[in-house]
């Protein structure tokens, strides 16, 4: 097996996936306050049905904070999959090749499951 990561690198890796977990589970939050609020705020007390463009867009909204929370639910479960990662020793490491994932990919994606060869192969492949 290649070289593991030293302590200092996997604590740095650590810190940044708890803020990323950090980040998201508040944005999950908050995109779930505003449509809480957005619901409190449809009764219409004037008696006036809305507005066509403003239910479509209404509904527009809705979906793509729905698209946003899925997304970021997706990159929490991948965090979440790093982090049991860096406890079990396997961090940093390809799930498909076992090859060590260059320090350059893992500050840009620290929950990257695969090198990028796998990852581009896979793409091609039309694979998740």
């Amino acid at each position: 097996m290649p070289d593991k990561l030293d302590a200092k690198k996997l604590e740095a890796f650590k810190k940044a996936l708890q803020q990323i977990k950090s980040q998201i589970n508040g944005d999950i939050r908050s995109m779930a306050n505003e449509s809480e609020g957005d619901q409190a705020d449809k009764g219409d007390l004037s008696g006036h049905a809305m507005h066509m463009a403003d239910v479509a867009t209404d509904m527009y909204d809705r979906e793509f904070n729905l698209t946003l929370a899925s997304n970021d639910r997706e990159i929490l479960q991948k965090v979440e999959a790093a982090l049991a990662r860096i406890e079990k020793g396997t961090f940093g490491f390809c799930l498909k090749s076992g090859k060590r994932i260059p320090d350059q990919r893992l500050k840009a994606l620290p929950y990257a499951e695969y090198c990028l060869e796998v990852q581009e192969e896979m793409d091609r492949k039309g694979e998740r």
